[in-house]
């Protein structure tokens, strides 16, 4: 087959176009162009976009505006980086009155029992506190509190450790307070015969029941052990306990929005009791987790380990911000003394 051939084959289409394909027509005219940095004109072995990133470097245009030179292409840039089009954020505007973080325990030797953090949960919480240091300036307070629960205590003890650590490594004078629990961040309870208990108490005490009616057959179980025996059944199938507790009500758990009471409560006693702008909180999952769903409006899932729900107090105490995992919600502070009561006194205050 011949090269004439080959030109006229259907496989291969021919072209009436005698010009060259855009692409290449704009690489042609930008080799032609002249550079205004000299060394970079002759020199063919650096690459074009560094020649043309040269040649802009030397560029001296100025830039009008209504008649007036205002500056380079540069400056001009930085000029029109305005508020319009990166609007200020909410907190930026309104002063902060105190920063509360509710941080999760580390990580749990287990929650059949008060056993306590593992050597990496208390490392976990060791971090946690030297990051907070970060945030920590001269002359700044830090109140510490925590669920009245090993591990919630043994995580603010953690943390507490980390912000003396990083604070005097990095030369601040601050004053950080000693650890105190506060029943108002504890974890939910279950209605128990022996009054409201802990979770993790209750099922110690569930356990203790459950084998008297698998080996006696005392007949049908109080509602409270269908509901605890519910509860760690989704746990101990790999289900998500805290999800069932958040959309499922459960005559003998505390409601989800009791905790969210009671913990706004512990955040505005905290705030009137001392002058800290920064008050760190070691509590439960279960609770933080209702909190951030409330102010989100949507369930934003499970903490981590150590992971915080941050709450910006603002000046004026009507409005607060939200902060968990890059979302910002506003919003009001309640007044707790309009709110109505429990209807179940068992989770009275």
């Amino acid at each position: 087959m011949t090269t004439d051939d080959r030109v006229d084959s259907p496989s291969f289409p021919r072209t009436e176009r005698g010009d060259a394909p855009a692409y290449l027509s704009r690489h042609l005219a930008r080799r032609s162009a002249p550079v205004a940095d000299p060394a970079a004109r002759g020199d063919e072995s650096l690459p074009l976009y560094l020649r043309q990133h040269r040649g802009r470097e030397h560029r001296s245009d100025p830039v009008m505006y209504d008649g007036n030179v205002v500056g380079s292409a540069r400056a001009w840039a930085e000029v029109t980086r305005t508020k319009e089009i990166v609007p200020e954020r909410r907190d930026q505007l309104g002063d902060v009155e105190c920063d509360v973080y509710l941080v999760r325990h580390g990580e749990t030797q287990g929650y059949s029992s008060e056993s306590g953090l593992t050597p990496l949960g208390s490392w976990q919480a060791h971090r946690r506190g030297q990051e907070l240091a970060r945030r920590v300036t001269d002359g700044m307070q830090v109140e510490l509190l925590c669920a009245p629960t090993n591990r919630a205590r043994q995580t603010a003890e953690h943390v507490r450790r980390g912000l003396l650590d990083n604070v005097s490594l990095f030369g601040r004078e601050a004053a950080i307070g000693e650890l105190r629990d506060s029943a108002d961040f504890r974890n939910f309870e279950v209605a128990t015969p022996a009054g409201p208990r802990d979770v993790t108490s209750a099922f110690r005490q569930y356990q203790r029941e459950m084998e008297k009616y698998e080996r006696v057959g005392l007949g049908e179980r109080p509602g409270w052990l269908v509901d605890v025996d519910r509860f760690w059944g989704i746990q101990k199938g790999g289900g998500d306990p805290i999800t069932h507790w958040l959309t499922m009500p459960m005559m003998y758990f505390e409601p989800p929005v009791s905790c969210v009471r009671r913990f706004w409560r512990g955040i505005l006693a905290a705030r009137e009791r001392s002058d800290a702008r920064t008050v760190v909180v070691a509590t439960h999952s279960g609770p933080i987790r209702a909190f951030a769903t409330l102010a989100m409006g949507y369930d934003p899932g499970e903490p981590f380990n150590t992971e915080f729900v941050r709450v910006r107090l603002l000046a004026g105490g009507t409005t607060a911000l939200v902060l968990y995992r890059n979302r910002v919600q506003e919003v009001g502070v309640p007044d707790l003394d309009a709110l109505p009561p429990s209807a179940d006194r068992r989770f009275q205050e």
